[in-house]
């Protein structure tokens, strides 16, 4: 049974679990076994999975999976065009995104803003996310089991926005979303799949501010994406 089923089960049927539930309740009491496998489909069942990214934020808006949680100003759900066809993705907000609740604000997100110009494309044409939402201290790396408890969440957007490419923005998202330990240099200029979806990579622009040479291999990278794009929106 899959997450999409779960809307289509009549009320019936629903009850007739419920019944089943209390009566293995009354056999043995508060806890009994139950299968992890069968367990997340009645989750899936009795809570509907999110169809939209409005139900999708109302739903982790108050999340608490892990301690980012305890230190964070706002959650950076994401912002954009929830229909683009191209999304970006970063690592983790930072200062000014925790203080805002906004991704990519600040001199970084205006660099972004002017990457997406070379390419005639604006904020508003794409979706931009990080595979947190939570701001690490001090603007460290995602530790892993960060990223494990977050990550279902941007899986989720990608679902809902179904973009035709991904951009990752900076080494730790995108050896984050590929799962290796790859460089960057070696994971430049190759066409990655991330969730069945073409994925490219570049510099994320806060690392072009303090290198200001990263800027040309940049340009180059997202003309490649354009390339990419085009061939998959035609």
């Amino acid at each position: 049974m899959t997450e999409g089923a779960a809307t289509n089960i009549s009320p019936v049927l629903i009850n007739l679990l419920i019944r089943y539930l209390n009566q293995q309740k009354e056999l043995y009491g508060n806890e009994y076994f139950l299968e992890k496998s069968v367990a997340e489909q009645l989750v899936g069942i009795l809570s509907p999975s999110p169809q939209t990214l409005e139900e999708l934020y109302q739903e982790m808006k108050n999340c608490q999976r892990c301690e980012l949680s305890r230190s964070r100003t706002h959650l950076v759900f994401g912002a954009g065009n929830p229909h683009a066809k191209l999304m970006l993705i970063g690592e983790a907000p930072g200062q000014e995104e925790d203080l805002r609740g906004e991704p990519f604000v600040g001199r970084a997100g205006m660099l972004l803003t002017k990457i997406l110009q070379s390419i005639n494309m604006k904020r508003e044409d794409v979706y931009i996310a990080n595979i947190l939402k939570c701001r690490p201290p001090h603007n460290r790396d995602p530790l892993p089991h960060e990223v494990e408890k977050c990550e279902p969440y941007l899986k989720k957007q990608i679902e809902i926005i179904r973009p035709k490419v991904i951009l990752a923005l900076g080494r730790i998202a995108a050896q984050t979303l590929l799962k290796t330990t790859k460089s960057l240099k070696e994971l430049r200029g190759k066409v990655h799949y991330y969730q069945g979806i073409k994925l490219v990579v570049t510099f994320h622009p806060a690392a072009l501010l303090r290198n200001p040479q990263w800027k040309r291999p940049t340009w180059e990278d997202v003309q490649f994406l354009r390339r990419i794009y085009d061939e998959q929106v035609a």
